[in-house]
C-alpha cells in the first residue's frame, strides 16, 4: 500500500503547542514558522506576522529551500539567519519548519546557544514528520475503507437485486442499468461473443448517435485486446497510443474489465464516458473488477439455466410427440392449448412463479394419454361408457408421470385437474368452483376452445365464433366465468393467434347478407 503524502496546510495540527515546546527547550520565545513543501508559509508564531513578507524577500534574493545534508540548515541574509529543517515522510519533503534569528547577539548580549536551537528545531521537525506520516496512514486507511465500503455496498446491491429478480428476467440488463447509474457512466455493456450476447444500458449525459457502431467496436478489437492482455483496460487520454487500433476516432473514455471463467476470458464489462466527464480512477477499476467477478458467476449460472431450460423443453417436446404420434388428429393440440393458456395467464397478470407453473402444466396437461389404448384414443365414432372411462383416467396418469419431477411440482395440479367442471361434475375428483386449482381452470378454457375448433376423425373443426358461443353457454357449469371473461378480452385485443393456428372465422353479419 503506497502512502499518500499529506500537505501540511491540509492538516489540522496544533502548531502553537510546538512553538511552546521549542520555547521551553531553548529558554526564550522564537519566531517560528511552518511552510508547505514549496516553501509557502502556512503558519507563523503569534506576534511575528512579518515573517511571510520576510520570506518573500529571501526568495526574491535567490533563496531556495534545500534539504541537502543532515539536520538543520542555515541561510544568512540582512543581519538575520533562517534556521530550518525539512519535515519528511518516506524520504519526501512534506514541508519545512524554521526559525528567524539575529545573525549575532546584540552588543553586550549573551551569545545564543545554536546547538540547543538546532536540536530543538530538529526535534520539532521530527515530531511534525511523525504526525504527517500518521495522518497520511490514517488518510490512506480512510481511503481504503471507503473503497472497501463502496465495494461491499456494490456487492450487497448486486446480491439484493439478483434475489429480487423473477425467473426469466433480464438479469444482465437490470444490473447494467444499476451499474451505469451507480458509476454515473454514459454506457455500461456486457459483451460475450461466444454466445453472441451484447447487453447494454445507457445513462447518457449527452447523446451518442453512433451507439450501435460503438457496441460493434466493443465486440471487435476491444474484446480481442482484453482477451489477449487479460488485464483491465483504462483509456482516459485521447492521445493514448492504444487508440490507434482500439476505438479509433472515438473520443470516449473507456474502462474495460475482462470476465473470466475457468481462467479464460469469455466476456468483457465495459463502461464508457464522454470526454467531458472525469477520468476513470483506480477505484473505478477496482469496482469494475468486482462487478466483472459477479457477472462471471451470473454468466455461468445463466448458461447452466439456459442448458437446463433447453433440456426441459426438449424433454417436454419428446413426451408430447409420443402422445400426439398416437393420434394424428390431435397433433399440435398441446402447443395450442399451451399458447392460449399463457395468453390468459399473462392477461390475468399471474405472478412469475404461477406463470411458470402454467407454462409446464398447460404444455404437459395431456401427457397421461400416452397410456390410453390406440383403439380408444383414435376411435372415429362415439365412445362407449368403458372407452370413455379409459379417457377419464388420463389426468391421473398425467399426475403419476409428472409427480416424480421436482421441477414440475407446481405444474402438477393444473394438469391433474383440467377436466374438473365448475359445478363439480367433472373428473377425476369432482372438485367445484374455487376448489379447482386456478391454473386448471385456465387450462380447461383453453382445452375446450381447441377441442371445438380442431378437426377430429369424426368431425371438422368449428369456427371461432361457434367455439366462443359454446364456451359462454357453459360458463358457471363447466368453466370458470371469470377466466372466460378474460379469454374474451384476449380474443378481442390479441386476435393474431387465431389466424396463426388457422382457426375458421364466420363472416361478419353485414358481409354475410351481401354475399
Amino acid at each position: 500500500m503506497s502512502l499518500l503524502l499529506p500537505s501540511l496546510p491540509d492538516l489540522d495540527l496544533d502548531y502553537d503547542r510546538y512553538a511552546r515546546w521549542l520555547q521551553r527547550s531553548c529558554g526564550r520565545e522564537l519566531a517560528l514558522l511552518v511552510c508547505d513543501a514549496a516553501g509557502m508559509p502556512c503558519w507563523t508564531a503569534p506576534g511575528h506576522d512579518d515573517l511571510a513578507a520576510w520570506l518573500d524577500g529571501l526568495a526574491a534574493g535567490g533563496f531556495a529551500w534545500s534539504a541537502s545534508g543532515d539536520g538543520m540548515q542555515r541561510h544568512d541574509a540582512g543581519g538575520f539567519s533562517l534556521l530550518y529543517a525539512p519535515v519528511t515522510v518516506k524520504g519526501k519533503v512534506a514541508g519545512w519548519v524554521g526559525v528567524r534569528e539575529a545573525a549575532a547577539a546584540p552588543d553586550g548580549g549573551v551569545p545564543f546557544a545554536w546547538d540547543a536551537l538546532a536540536e530543538g528545531l530538529e526535534d520539532v521537525a521530527a515530531a511534525l514528520s511523525d504526525e504527517c506520516r500518521r495522518q497520511g496512514e490514517l488518510d490512506q486507511m480512510a481511503g481504503e475503507l471507503s473503497d472497501r465500503y463502496e465495494e461491499l455496498h456494490l456487492v450487497y446491491a448486486i446480491d439484493r437485486q439478483v434475489q429480487d429478480m423473477d425467473n426469466g428476467e433480464d438479469v444482465f440488463g437490470s444490473l447494467l442499468e444499476s451499474w451505469a447509474e451507480h458509476m454515473d457512466a454514459d454506457v455500461a455493456a456486457f459483451i460475450k461473443p461466444g454466445e453472441n450476447l451484447c447487453v447494454s444500458a445507457t445513462n447518457l449525459s449527452k447523446p451518442i448517435h453512433n451507439l450501435d457502431l460503438v457496441l460493434v467496436e466493443m465486440r471487435g478489437d476491444l474484446y480481442r485486446f482484453a482477451h489477449s492482455s487479460r488485464q483491465p483496460i483504462v483509456m482516459n487520454d485521447p492521445g493514448d497510443p492504444r487508440r490507434a487500433y482500439i476505438f479509433t476516432d472515438m473520443p470516449f473514455k473507456i474502462l474495460c474489465c475482462p470476465v473470466f471463467q475457468d481462467k479464460s476470458v469469455v466476456a468483457i464489462l465495459v463502461l464508457l464516458n464522454h470526454a467531458h466527464k472525469d477520468d476513470f480512477s483506480n477505484s473505478d477499476r477496482k469496482l469494475g473488477e468486482v462487478l466483472a467477478n459477479h457477472l462471471s458467476s451470473l454468466s455461468r449460472m445463466h448458461s447452466m439455466l439456459a442448458e437446463t431450460s433447453k433440456f426441459n423443453t426438449q424433454m417436454a417436446a419428446a413426451l408430447i410427440e409420443a402422445v400426439e404420434a398416437k393420434d394424428p388428429y390431435t397433433r399440435g393440440h398441446s402447443e395450442r392449448v399451451h399458447h392460449i393458456a399463457m395468453e390468459i395467464g399473462r392477461a390475468l397478470r399471474l405472478p412469475a412463479r404461477e406463470l411458470d407453473n402454467l407454462f409446464w402444466g398447460s404444455l404437459l396437461h395431456d401427457v397421461g394419454k400416452i397410456g390410453i389404448p390406440d383403439a380408444v384414443l383414435c376411435k372415429p365414432g362415439r365412445l362407449t361408457r368403458d372407452e370413455f372411462t379409459f379417457i377419464m383416467v388420463h389426468p391421473e396418469r398425467s399426475y403419476e408421470i409428472l409427480r416424480h419431477i421436482d421441477r414440475l411440482q407446481g405444474a402438477v395440479p393444473g394438469a391433474r385437474h383440467h377436466q374438473e367442471k365448475y359445478d363439480g361434475t367433472g373428473y377425476p375428483h369432482g372438485l367445484a368452483g374455487n376448489d379447482i386449482p386456478y391454473n386448471a381452470r385456465i387450462i380447461a378454457v383453453a382445452d375446450t376452445y381447441d377441442s371445438i375448433t380442431s378437426s377430429r376423425a369424426y368431425r371438422a373443426g368449428r369456427s371461432h365464433e361457434i367455439a366462443m358461443a359454446e364456451i359462454v353457454r357453459v360458463a358457471g357449469t363447466q368453466l370458470d366465468p371469470g377466466v372466460i371473461a378474460v379469454f374474451e378480452q384476449v380474443c378481442r385485443l390479441e386476435p393474431e393467434w387465431i389466424a396463426r393456428f388457422g382457426i375458421q372465422r364466420d363472416p361478419a353479419p353485414a358481409a354475410a347478407e351481401m354475399a
